[in-house]
């Protein structure tokens, strides 16, 4: 028996399997370090875990409309009005299991063979790979740290072919923390109108920024654009939800339609339970967030500072998002042992052989430069691995 041909061209999550190895070691009494998951290391609010608890009390634990509850997508639509001045009927709204879920349901809904998908670089791991799974090609478009990592509307038009059928924004984004501005993103929606082709606005980091920075989402800049704009967003980073498994999307209607018709024969309805928690996440008190981000903006402006002071690595600032992106590109040619390092895996390999750190070799997510580190871990594990890879990396030659 053979498996189908699509599974031969998906590739396992690398941050997923960088934290399994490095559960592993810990777990068999190995001192490691990781920098590598995407997760919030601070507790669910205890008021979102009481509404759970509630739930359960209640009897609340059966089917739910397969896009969602009722009083969940009035929650999202309220939060969409206050949060991004959009606007939004519950048609609109579909409600899945994660914003990874959502995602994946905009590809089976829009993408068709021989379809191609912009997809500026660095991205998100698994955005490649939700394309090809549904028959269409990612187009990757290279953008570069002098422009804080946004993709140029010059080399987005030059990318654009009659075959485009849409690009991909993460704002804030995963790996680098960088985020787009209201005139870029201005510019972006002037030749996605003038093209006609859909954003997938991926803004699951919206509430995770610092520095002042305004959050734009790029549906908001006029109708004309929001009727080609997919906004996905959800719990999981903001709430310390990510177990939860919550995440929604809002676009036009017919979309919506084929998404919920898509979820109704994969996973039906999102768990009931989370459901209410989450509800109770976006319509209770916001007090948790703030205090979470002001401590990961410590841990951020630490990290930061303390990469650019090793010989050879140099780091710009996020302004979102839990992630520093350095380039390491220096230490490739060297050696350790007779092994040599020669792009961003065997770096991170050896972090995490010889210093027991975890991080995330940048060829993951398009740009082999780089290895994405997450401060969303303690302060002393902070110090103590960037200590352990200081070292490490004195010791390459």
């Amino acid at each position: 028996m053979r498996l189908s041909k699509k599974t031969y061209s998906v590739k396992p999550s690398p941050t997923l399997a960088i934290d399994a190895k490095a559960k592993s070691l810990k777990a068999s009494g190995v001192d490691v370090i990781s920098f590598g998951v995407g997760e919030p290391d601070f507790d669910t609010p205890e008021n979102i875990k009481e509404a759970a608890i509630k739930a359960i009390r209640s009897g609340f634990t059966k089917y739910t409309p397969v896009g969602g509850t009722d009083e969940l997508k009035t929650a999202i639509i309220e939060k969409l009005k206050k949060d991004n001045g959009l606007i939004y009927e519950k048609n609109e709204i579909i409600v899945s299991c994660g914003a990874k879920h959502c995602l994946y349901n905009i590809a089976e809904a829009l993408y068709d063979a021989g379809d191609e998908v912009i997809l500026p670089a660095p991205y998100w791991v698994s955005y490649p790979d939700q394309i090809v799974l549904n028959g269409a090609a990612p187009v990757m478009v290279k953008t570069e740290e002098g422009n804080s990592f946004k993709i140029k509307p010059e080399i987005l038009e030059a990318n654009l072919s009659k075959k485009t059928k849409a690009l991909i924004l993460n704002s804030p984004s995963n790996p680098t923390g960088l985020a787009y501005d209201r005139k870029s993103l201005e510019a972006i929606a002037e030749i996605a109108v003038k093209h006609d082709f859909y954003i997938i606005s991926d803004e699951i980091y919206e509430k995770l920024i610092y520095d002042g920075f305004e959050h734009v989402s790029i549906a908001s800049l006029g109708d004309e654009i929001k009727q080609r704009t997919l906004v996905v967003n959800g719990i999981s980073k903001s709430y310390a939800m990510t177990g939860w498994r919550i995440g929604f999307a809002a676009g036009p209607k017919d979309i919506i339609n084929a998404m919920t018709n898509i979820q109704s024969q994969s996973t039906s309805n999102p768990t009931s339970i989370s459901q209410k928690a989450a509800v109770e996440a976006l319509t209770g008190t916001q007090d948790f967030i703030s205090k979470m981000v002001s401590e990961f903006d410590k841990r951020r402006k630490y990290m930061v500072e303390r990469l650019n002071n090793i010989k050879g690595v140099s780091c710009i600032k996020p302004v979102g998002a839990f992630y520093a992106f350095p380039n390491v590109s220096s230490y490739y040619g060297r050696s350790f042992k007779g092994n040599s390092i020669k792009s961003s895996m065997d770096l991170s390999t050896y972090l995490l052989d010889e210093a027991k750190v975890a991080v995330v070799p940048g060829a993951a997510f398009g740009d082999d430069r780089y290895i994405r580190l997450s401060y969303a871990t303690s302060m002393e594990n902070i110090q103590k691995g960037l200590d352990r890879i200081e070292s490490a990396l004195s010791n390459l030659k």
